[in-house]
């Protein structure tokens, strides 16, 4: 497992939030206006989404 911030991710990889995180999301699409976030999907529920700004690091790279 490797730390990356969300940014430098590809769109539509997985990452985790913490090394010992047991919820998986998926990368989505940068939203501009005014929000200037990523959009996040929960990898096992599609309605649950998070908005995270580009700074934030995330580990990437395990087995899912």
């Amino acid at each position: 497992m490797t730390t990356a911030q969300i940014r430098d991710i590809a769109r539509g990889e997985f990452f985790r939030r913490t090394s010992t995180s047991a919820k998986v999301y998926i990368r989505g699409e940068y939203i501009r206006g005014t929000t200037r976030r990523y959009t996040c999907m929960d990898a096992e529920d599609m309605n649950r989404e998070l908005f995270l700004r580009g700074a934030t690091v995330v580990v990437v790279g395990f087995t899912y």
